[in-house]
């Protein structure tokens, strides 16, 4: 059973910059897809940024050029920095995994991330 916990999370001023990590335990990171996505409470959740086994990288158009995913194999640890932060960014992050992208099958439980105007 994977098992994935997130970390990272915060209060910022808008403009400021967070990183959110994913410790990943019960499987190889490098096996799986992995994301993260959002969700505000009341709202459907949002997938905003995923990356293949392979390395490809694929971004919502809402983040594009201010999130960035990374992953280290080594540390089976999933990445999320986040620069340029708007106060609509703020949500609960989760950090997810699967065999195909994006079909996620294991997921975190959340961080809070608030985004101050």
């Amino acid at each position: 059973q994977v098992q994935l916990v997130e970390s990272g999370g915060g209060s910022v001023q808008a403009g400021g910059s967070l990183r959110l990590s994913c410790t990943t335990s019960g499987g190889t990171i490098n096996s799986y897809c992995m994301g993260w996505i959002r969700q505000v409470p009341g709202k459907q959740r949002e997938w905003i940024s995923y990356i293949s086994t392979l390395g490809y990288t694929y971004y919502a158009d809402s983040v594009k050029g201010r999130f960035t995913i990374s992953k280290d194999n080594a540390e089976n640890t999933l990445y999320l920095q986040m620069n340029s932060l708007k106060p609509e960014d703020t949500a609960i992050y989760y950090c997810a995994a699967g065999g195909y992208c994006p079909n996620f099958i294991y997921w975190g439980q959340g961080t809070q991330v608030t985004v101050s105007s």
